[in-house]
């Protein structure tokens, strides 16, 4: 048995995962490093308004009638999905299925994103990891104890378990994980739901930065984003 590094919560290999593909979603997302604030953003309104939309596609899916939901535990839209799930899961009776990419991903960790995982590691139905051997790491060049597709077969590990995916994927984002995971399910005919930063400026210019009212703006227009092919 292998257990989390950080949260020392029991974790099961990815080949024991079960659950009904035509009702679970997986999430993927940039890191923070990647929202950058509105030009009229002096505050924190840009990272607000990143968080609610993604809440809100979440919301979308479960009226929908999904009520499995896969993490991959990156930091930033992974962990920040993950945690809102914890969050509502017991009242909106939903799953949440946290697929680590290895025992040690958490050594890469800045130290908030370490007590959000932890918290949600303890929350989770089921924490499972995708490469079990329990040396290996992220590496660029593959050897005995690292591999540069630890992440990679993450992504297609989460894809492979949805029927959809929603996605915190910018444009132009070639090279990221996201982009990766967004490609790999339209290559395996997913669904699947993105907005960008993009969006979010859209949300600010109409709204400004007042959180209510960039509330009130994604309220009004996140089904029409989740809806667009």
């Amino acid at each position: 048995m292998l257990y989390s590094l950080n949260s020392g919560m029991p974790v099961c290999p990815a080949c024991e995962v079960n659950s009904d593909m035509k009702r679970t979603v997986c999430i993927s997302g940039h890191r923070d490093k990647s929202i950058i604030p509105h030009k009229k953003d002096d505050s924190d309104a840009t990272v607000f308004a990143v968080r609610k939309m993604l809440f809100s596609f979440i919301n979308i899916a479960v009226n929908r009638g999904f009520d499995t939901f896969i993490s991959g535990l990156a930091e930033g839209t992974d962990l920040r999905a993950a945690e809102y799930i914890c969050s509502i899961k017991s009242e909106k009776n939903l799953k949440l299925i946290c697929a680590m990419p290895f025992i040690k991903h958490s050594q890469f960790f800045k130290p908030p994103y370490l007590t959000i995982l932890e918290k949600v590691e303890k929350n989770a139905d089921i924490l499972t990891v995708v490469n079990d051997e329990a040396q290996i790491t992220y590496g660029k060049n593959i050897t005995k104890f690292s591999s540069p597709f630890v992440y990679r077969e993450r992504n297609y590990f989460m894809v492979e378990k949805s029927s959809e995916v929603i996605a915190f994927l910018n444009d132009n984002s070639y090279r990221s994980g996201t982009y990766q995971t967004v490609n790999y399910a339209r290559r395996k005919n997913k669904k699947i739901h993105c907005f960008s930063i993009n969006d979010i400026y859209t949300v600010i210019d109409k709204a400004g930065t007042d959180k209510n009212r960039i509330e009130d703006e994604i309220n009004l227009i996140s089904e029409y984003l989740y809806d667009i092919p």
